[in-house]
């Protein structure tokens, strides 16, 4: 008997193919009727409920996008179906702007080629958070087979939506002034779709914010579901962003890039790449918690709220603590949640403020809550060109303020490491063993201080804290070690920081750093 696919936390993913554990119409349709049934369950007025479903250019998007349109319209919903393949940003973006009460992405992000997927927005287009997963997933069992599933064609196809989400994540940092302008279309800028869907959509965004269209990677320009010219989909996964990096290093001295750009297949996620004479290419990819608290001060001086209350910005339990440091510098409300931006979406829900910035480590940035809640690669890499344009007119660089962050606040230095197990359980039992007794490799001995990640639940992972260095002889150093198991994958992860008072070196911060890595990875 082939078991189920289970819906997660943000709804499913697998590889394409027959059977109900693989990703497939008949799927998707048996999905689709568990989600509108959760939903009529919570639905009170007369009115018809709405949804908007979107697609990729995967295999089988647009067939199973179609099936999820037709079997919410069979269960008498308001469908519409974006006409096109877009991102993952324009639908998130069409839930929240429309008041719709869902929307579906069929996507797989940046899962290598042969999978793909089922994402559910809910209203105010963010993720759902537990327990709704556990009790669509009980519903979506209960579906009869899918040909017994009600479908309809009565579906309304939106033309317009992607050149509506375009002006709308513009709209924040257009600008009228001739001096801002001359400096935008003065910034050269090179960016990789990597074969996703997002090429176009940078191009018109760029347009619209006052840009000259910026240069792209050709032979990663175009949606193609093979990903030919990479194994795996994700700037983050070394090598992906080798044609881009390799593209800019070997441009004229007058054509180098400014900025470089690499969006994932849906473009939700982002990562930016400046110039660094110290690399091979003489450019270097940021990391995500090298972006996100970055990026942060631009967002957050976009959105002032004057005497009102505090701006709240959040970040997630395994990325960099340098967002607080800025925070409680600016006098920012910081949050700090799980991982995912289910959570972060939802971070300011108890505030009195509002959510005006929110990032996770991996790549996934989200500049401008009010228009889209959830991570989106377009407005992150607008905002970083924006600025990167006016820091150059003024003679500085997107460098220059990460190198003033770590004067300001002290180094903060982050890596994360992978380890692959035999299972999930023993994925698991390694984190336990951490949690039990860290390794003497790690801290040197040291006094260490465990907890519980989520601070409760001895199974959301654990984190590790100590102090490394000699105040008398050696800069003293925080350390910290989060480890948890994946929750889709049978390895362990394990998030590693290293952070220095203001005035520390930071080749002190990396070299200690290296030695943690080096003791995990041993």
């Amino acid at each position: 008997m082939t078991a189920q696919l289970r819906f997660g936390t943000a709804g499913l993913r697998a590889p394409v193919g027959s059977g109900p554990d693989r990703m497939n119409v008949s799927t998707v349709t048996r999905a689709t009727g568990g989600v509108a049934a959760w939903l009529l369950s919570r639905h009170t007025g007369d009115a018809p409920l709405s949804v908007a479903v979107g697609y990729d250019s995967r295999y089988g998007s647009h067939a199973m996008a179609r099936a999820a349109a037709e079997t919410f319209a069979g269960a008498g919903f308001d469908v519409t179906l974006i006409a096109h393949p877009a991102p993952t940003p324009v639908i998130a973006w069409v839930v929240k702007h429309r008041g719709l009460d869902a929307g579906v992405q069929i996507t797989a992000s940046h899962n290598p080629k042969d999978d793909n997927g089922y994402k559910l927005f809910l209203a105010g287009g963010s993720q759902l958070v537990s327990p709704a997963d556990r009790e669509i997933e009980e519903l979506i069992d209960q579906q009869p087979g899918a040909p017994d599933i009600p479908r309809s064609t009565t579906v309304s196809l939106d033309l317009g939506a992607v050149d509506g989400y375009v002006s709308a994540v513009a709209a924040p940092l257009s600008s009228g002034d001739g001096q801002v302008l001359a400096a935008r279309r003065d910034l050269t800028v090179l960016y990789t779709a990597l074969h996703g869907v997002g090429g176009s959509t940078l191009e018109e965004a760029f347009r619209r914010a006052g840009f000259h269209r910026p240069d792209t990677v050709v032979p990663q320009r175009w949606p193609d579901p093979e990903f030919p010219t990479v194994g795996f989909p994700n700037p983050e996964e070394p090598g992906t962003c080798d044609l881009l990096l390799s593209q800019a290093g070997a441009a004229a001295p007058g054509d180098r890039p400014d900025l470089l750009i690499a969006l994932d297949p849906d473009a939700d996620r982002c990562m930016i790449g400046i110039p660094d004479a110290d690399a091979d290419s003489g450019f270097r990819m940021l990391r995500g918690d090298e972006t996100g608290p970055l990026l942060a001060q631009r967002a957050v001086a976009l959105r002032s709220h004057g005497d009102g209350p505090a701006s709240v910005v959040a970040t997630t339990v395994v990325s960099s603590s340098l967002l607080g440091r800025i925070a409680a510098s600016r006098g920012w409300d910081f949050r700090e949640t799980m991982t995912g931006f289910k959570n972060l979406a939802r971070a300011a829900d108890d505030a009195p403020g509002e959510l005006t910035y929110a990032y996770e480590e991996a790549i996934g940035t989200c500049p401008f809550p009010q228009i889209v809640a959830d991570k989106d690669g377009f407005a992150t890499a607008l905002l970083a060109a924006t600025w990167a344009a006016e820091l150059k007119a003024d003679g500085s660089s997107l460098q220059d303020e990460l190198d003033r962050l770590d004067e300001e606040f002290g180094p903060v230095r982050t890596t994360q490491i992978s380890v692959r197990c035999d299972s999930a359980t023993a994925a698991a039992q390694l984190v336990a063993d951490w949690a039990q007794s860290p390794p003497t490799a790690l801290t040197s001995g040291r006094p260490v201080t465990a907890t519980p990640l989520d601070g409760e639940d001895p199974t959301s992972g654990v984190r590790l804290t100590w102090t490394a260095g000699d105040s008398s002889t050696a800069p003293e150093l925080a350390c910290r070690v989060i480890a948890r198991a994946s929750g889709t994958e049978p390895k362990a992860k394990f998030y590693l920081q290293v952070a220095g008072a203001p005035g520390i070196a930071v080749g002190d911060v990396v070299t200690v750093l290296e030695s943690l890595a080096a003791a995990v990875q041993g």
